[in-house]
């Protein structure tokens, strides 16, 4: 069960020739981006349509514009949507040029191009340019050219880039696996090479780029008369599996009942209860196959609500987890493919306690240790939020306290993915009554500010020994926050600057709040580094007791009173 590569990794290869025409309308490049961004690879072959001025621009255009367009958005959006919007931009700039232009007259393009994301190949095609695929030793075609019936062996076209003001781009998707050999070409290579002839050369597994020179000097020794372009992809090594791709493996898996202590599920033995939740029952378990120690979590489907929405909760820890990749952030364990049979996670097993169960026993949290607790914690926070993240659900029951003194920031299933989920009012925003923020309650989706509001909570509680800082609120009821009590009061060893931390993070209003982990993370590193001692504050007692400063004052006053009046009288 070994954690998949952190970026897709492939080899490409590619060559083009203008053959016996005067000059290469044919355009091709390949794009791969890794980490921290998760864009993956984005490829594409076009071809100037007919010999036209501006077929050259309008092949090179559509491919620039393909990869540049799809790699500038957010990495969080499906590729279906950034890449076709791309797609959709350029023909409307094509088109509308070509009809200006004298010198671009009429320009168009045909276009495939691919996207590599996650476990899955996303294919745009428009026109008679191809998309294939070794795997197995067998080769598929998984384009279909755009001709007019009964002339599919002609060079006319009813689809292209420019062509038309608005463009049907024909979209498919399949699954991508390691070893896969991907070809797109241009209509000089498929159309004097037959299937069996790329094929057999394809299966030679030479590489990519030798293998692209092959199949060009190939087409033209085959009496070629056009433009002849060949891009060739090996598939090395996968990355993590994207959300989509977890929602549709997760999508196949039956919903059961939530087993029982000392069962048997897929080779896990379950020996020990550790949570029984409403939506949820998480086991230790034993693996019998890698012989290690780990967690498992199962839905109970009488509680957790529709089969899609459990699948859904569960689908996003797993890619959450397997997104963001942190020291500080629980991980997910990836099963080999056919291993589940039903619906669960697997995580790693950490050897320690959650803060909820430090923060039972009777002894505070010394001031030293709960500032490495909180900085760490706030790192994680500001690791998901660097992600595009929100957790939701921050407090001490989700920090795993290690045992060899890390930390590790859990239960993702209610995280919010900003980029692709809206941002207008929900019916319901999950999350822990005392922890979540006000605005959260009005009907708000949560962002990092509603995070570090949570934050700030739980570390109050560490700090003041399992104090809330706000009073309870009615059930479902908006909490109307007033003045927290001062954490000096309850412990004196307490900096103030740390104090001044926590209460800013958990200010009612989302603007006096810090804006997101990073920030919060900062003021816990700078104040550590940059303010006296703890001990500076301890002859500062009318903070802590400003009854007794007033009664003082009062004192004061009085006896002033009755020195003036004794000097008067006197």
């Amino acid at each position: 069960m070994a954690a998949p590569t952190q970026r897709l990794k492939v080899a490409t290869g590619f060559a083009s020739e203008a053959g016996p025409r005067p000059d290469n309308q044919d355009f091709a490049a390949a794009y791969l981006e890794g980490p921290p961004r998760h864009h993956g690879l984005v490829a594409a072959v076009a071809d100037g349509v007919g010999g036209n001025k501006g077929g050259r621009v309008a092949a090179e255009l559509s491919v620039r514009a393909f990869i540049d367009d799809y790699v500038s958005q957010s990495d969080a959006l499906p590729p279906r949507k950034t890449a076709a919007r791309a797609l959709e931009s350029i023909n409307h700039w094509i088109h509308v040029q070509g009809q200006k232009d004298e010198n671009l007259k009429s320009m168009a393009a045909v276009f495939t191009g691919i996207v590599i994301k996650g476990h899955r190949l996303h294919c745009f095609h428009v026109g008679d340019t191809r998309l294939y695929r070794l795997r197995d030793g067998a080769l598929s075609q998984l384009t279909r050219d755009h001709k007019p019936e009964g002339a599919e062996q002609s060079s006319l076209i009813t689809r292209a880039i420019g062509l038309e003001e608005a463009v049907r781009i024909d979209y498919r998707i399949e699954d991508v696996q390691t070893h896969d050999r991907l070809l797109l070409t241009s209509d000089g290579v498929h159309g004097p090479l037959s299937a069996d002839q790329i094929e057999a050369i394809l299966i030679q597994r030479a590489s990519p780029e030798e293998t692209a020179r092959k199949l060009v000097s190939e087409a033209l020794a085959h009496n070629g008369d056009d433009n002849t372009t060949a891009l060739v992809v090996d598939v090395l090594e996968l990355p993590p599996a994207t959300l989509e791709d977890l929602d549709a493996a997760f999508a196949r898996l039956p919903l059961l009942e939530a087993p029982e202590t000392g069962a048997v599920v897929d080779d896990f033995r379950l020996e020990q209860r550790l949570a029984d939740g409403d939506y949820s029952r998480v086991f230790r378990a034993r693996d019998l196959k890698d012989q290690r120690t780990v967690l498992l979590k199962f839905p109970k489907p009488d509680t957790i609500g529709s089969e899609q929405s459990a699948r859904s909760v569960f689908a996003r820890e797993a890619w959450v987890a397997s997104r963001v990749q942190h020291a500080l952030v629980g991980a997910v364990l990836t099963l080999p493919p056919g291993r589940q049979t039903r619906l669960y996670i697997a995580q790693p097993f950490y050897e320690g306690e959650t803060l909820e169960e430090r923060l039972s026993r009777t002894e505070k949290v010394p001031v030293e240790t709960g500032l490495d607790i909180a900085t760490k914690l706030a790192k994680a926070v500001a690791a998901l939020h660097r992600a595009g993240i929100v957790h939701r659900d921050i407090k001490p029951e989700n920090v795993m306290l290690l045992n060899d003194g890390g930390l590790k920031l859990i239960d993702l299933g209610v995280a919010r993915l900003i980029h692709l989920d809206p941002a207008g009012e929900v019916d319901h925003t999950p999350g822990t009554p005392n922890y979540k923020s006000p605005e959260l309650y009005d009907g708000l989706p949560g962002d990092e500010r509603s995070d570090i509001f949570a934050l700030g909570v739980s570390l109050y509680r560490m700090f003041s020994g399992g104090d809330f800082p706000y009073p309870d609120a009615p059930a479902f009821s908006k909490p109307v926050l007033g003045r927290p009590q001062a954490l000096w009061s309850k412990r004196r060893d307490l900096p103030a600057w740390l104090e001044n931390v926590i209460l800013t993070a958990i200010a009612p209003e989302p603007s006096e709040r810090f804006q997101d982990g990073f920030e919060m993370a900062y003021a816990l590193e700078n104040g550590m580094l940059s303010t006296a001692p703890a001990s500076t504050r301890r002859s500062q007692w009318w903070r802590a007791d400003p009854v007794k400063l007033w009664q003082a004052i009062s004192l004061l006053l009085l006896i002033a009173l009755l020195v003036v009046a004794g000097m008067k009288f006197g």
